[in-house]
């Protein structure tokens, strides 16, 4: 039977032999780890508690000491390991007291600290501090011990407020040091000023330049990464703090550019709130969202060096708006040129480009209801025919601006050559700079000290290959982009916007730059089908208020769509009245200006024929039930069969010109040449598989 160990003098009464029976825990904790470096008697004092646990009568062995949370704020419990092994201790019951500098060192949260003592009650664990030893069982302490949790959380809080509105009330005035984005540097008076770096203002100006001309993010990264441009960052910290070093730029990094208020010349304070149900535990940076400059806390306008005017960065800001999907859009690379501007006249809804048959087909379809609520279909019409009027209408806009359009296309490609040139300048001028800088590091060494001057040696060598490469980087870019625009160039250009429609047209124009071109012009374009007819209305609404109404005609599939189907039926019987043959009655449909459904624009002798039979007018072509073929010739539905395969595709393989066929000019049937190699032929290329034709991302980069 194991002997208990007596009381000592400094023992409280509260003290039982029971919990000598269980351990003493010393929680030691800091609330940042600039205090675990700086105030370090505080945490030596909490250590020495466990000497006290033991002239309180622990043994040295019974005495715990958890310090996992040194470095971490106790408003929370998420985080924080070492509180957490506490309350398992303790409801394991492991522990007979708990020993802590204050009260705030275990908790400043009241939820955290009254779970804690409900715990502590319920398995018998005492609680003791620099003032005394509690009993979380007897009514007194734990109404002390309640008092003082909410003391300190309250005193946590007060600290907060205080220290916030200290810094916002120095932010106010502008004068708070925050750290600064890639561009700019903070003098060692608190002053925050450009780049000294002409290179590093150079490429800053360059992105606000493209985004000007692109109005994409992903469109700027392309053109820096195409020109091996790359993006200044100051180092902040390490031993290389304040250096200038250069990255390739990403699209993060462009689009934090973009958005920052600060190369507007504006002073922002608040911009990176923290959302609660965002943050991570353990983890203090996550949780954060980006302010729009107008919900920032302090917002000081042409208190900073700009890189551009506020007026441009709120036109920045409304095309990065526009690029996103709850707006128009990015601009897709389809063949689709009103993608995101397309909007039903029935509901209101935005319309969608879908694509069919292998990417080749392009339909407008409003299905939000059908998808959302699962309703039917609202409207949808086929695409080509709507972009070609659209292309019409453009095309009428922008005629009288031909001239002035080859003027600043002009324009713009000497200024877009010209800043390229200038940043070749400097990227040469800094590398001849690093030569000279290590041929003086390696003149200036000792000769007989070679351990360092073998090291200055290779970085002489390094520095010189360097700016050979770089030398002959640029001669290739010299060769391919010339200063200046060549005669030749020029006259290109003029002829080009001479005759715009040839450019719109032309297969060298990609889709994605119709779109740029539609977009800068038409804000969106309202398109009404009357019922399942072919009369289609569009309201174009332009970029400033201008509305264009007009109607067109759309292809349909059937002829009963066509609004009027009666009245074409009506003629028809009446040219039949006439006496007329099915030739003839043709011709007076095409002359009287009467048009079929779809595929082609006029009449012809069968499809007269079709409208007698539609009224018991006539009766349908009969055909030879027999057909006259030759040697290894097929019908569609017998090589199907034989192939066994399903028809439409057979019949699409035609189409495509992969069968080898002829048509009878009496039955009107196809008959397919398959002679025994053939149909393996087909096998095989039935088994293949399949191949879609998109484009790839290389392929849209060289367009």
């Amino acid at each position: 039977m194991s002997t208990i160990t007596p009381l000592s003098p400094l023992a409280s009464s509260k003290i039982q032999a029971a919990h000598y029976d269980r351990l003493a825990v010393v929680y030691v904790r800091q609330s940042h780890p600039q205090q675990v470096i700086r105030h370090q008697e505080s945490t030596r004092l909490q250590y020495g508690l466990a000497d006290r646990a033991q002239a309180l009568g622990w043994a040295k062995p019974q005495v715990l000491v958890i310090d996992e949370d040194l470095g971490k704020s106790a408003d929370s419990v998420a985080g924080r390991s070492g509180f957490q092994r506490l309350v398992t201790e303790v409801g394991l019951a492991h522990v007979g007291l708990i020993l802590g500098l204050e009260i705030s060192r275990l908790a400043r949260s009241n939820r955290d600290w009254h779970h804690l003592l409900e715990v502590c009650a319920l398995f018998g664990t005492l609680i003791g501090d620099v003032d005394g030893i509690y009993d979380p069982t007897d009514y007194n302490d734990r109404l002390l011990l309640g008092l003082k949790g909410a003391m300190s959380e309250a005193e946590l809080h007060v600290l907060k407020q205080r220290m916030v509105a200290g810094k916002r009330a120095k932010a106010q005035r502008g004068e708070l040091g925050m750290p600064v984005p890639m561009g700019y540097v903070r003098r060692p008076s608190g002053e925050v000023v450009k780049d000294p770096d002409e290179q590093a203002q150079g490429v800053m100006e360059l992105i606000f330049e493209q985004f000007e001309r692109v109005g994409a993010v992903h469109a700027v990264w392309r053109y820096l990464v195409q020109h091996q441009i790359r993006v200044p960052q100051r180092v902040r910290f390490g031993p290389s703090k304040g250096e200038l070093v250069w990255r390739r730029p990403n699209r993060t990094t462009l689009s934090n550019v973009l958005h920052h208020p600060i190369y507007a010349g504006a002073y922002v304070y608040g911009r990176r709130p923290t959302d609660p149900k965002r943050k991570q535990p353990g983890r203090p940076s996550t949780g954060r969202l980006v302010a729009k400059p107008e919900e920032c806390q302090v917002l000081l306008r042409d208190r900073l060096p700009a890189y551009i005017s506020w007026e441009q960065f709120e036109r920045n800001r409304r095309q990065l708006e526009a690029n996103t999907q709850a707006q128009l859009g990015v601009i897709r690379y389809g063949p689709s040129r009103m993608s995101g501007l397309v909007v039903c006249g029935r509901c209101g809804f935005r319309m969608a480009a879908v694509y069919n048959n292998n990417g080749t087909g392009l339909r407008y379809s409003c299905s939000r209801e059908m998808v959302d609520d699962g309703g039917a279909m609202c409207q949808s019409l086929a695409g080509k025919p709507l972009d070609a009027w659209m292309s019409e209408l453009i095309l009428q806009a922008l005629e009288p601006a031909a001239l002035e359009v080859s003027l600043d296309v002009a324009a713009d490609l000497e200024a877009q050559r010209q800043r390229l040139h200038q940043h070749w300048d400097k990227r040469l001028e800094r590398a001849a700079y690093e030569v000279d800088r290590a041929s003086r590091s390696y003149l200036a060494v000792e000769p007989e000290n070679r351990l360092v001057a073998r090291t200055l040696e290779g970085q002489w060598e390094e520095a010189l290959a360097a700016e050979h490469q770089l030398k002959a980087d640029h001669r290739r870019f010299l060769a391919e982009q010339p200063a200046t625009l060549s005669a030749s160039e020029r006259e290109a250009i003029r002829r080009l916007a001479s005759d715009l429609p040839a450019l719109w047209q032309a297969d060298t124009t990609p889709a994605a730059d119709r779109q740029a071109i539609i977009r800068q012009l038409v804000e969106r374009v309202v398109v009404t089908v009357q019922g399942e007819s072919e009369q289609v209305e569009l309201d174009v609404h332009w970029i400033g208020g201008h509305h264009t109404q007009t109607q067109h005609i759309r292809p349909v599939a059937r002829l009963d769509q066509l609004s009027y189907y009666p009245q074409l039926l009506a003629r028809a019987a009446a040219l039949h009245q006439e006496g007329l043959s099915r030739a003839a009655m043709a011709e007076a449909l095409n002359a009287e200006g009467w048009r079929p459904a779809k595929r082609r624009a006029t009449f012809t002798p069968d499809m007269a024929r079709s409208l007698l039979v539609r009224q018991g007018l006539g009766s349908p072509r009969s055909r030879p039930r027999s057909v006259a073929r030759q040697a290894d010739e097929w019908t569609l539905p017998g090589l199907a069969y034989a192939l066994e395969m399903p028809l439409p595709t057979l019949y699409s393989w035609l189409r495509k010109g992969h069968l080898k066929a002829r048509r009878d000019p009496e039955s009107l049937q196809w008959l397919i040449w398959a002679d025994t190699d053939e149909q393996q032929r087909l096998r095989v290329l039935r088994q293949a598989p399949r191949v879609w034709n998109r484009p790839s991302p290389e392929a849209v980069l060289d367009d």
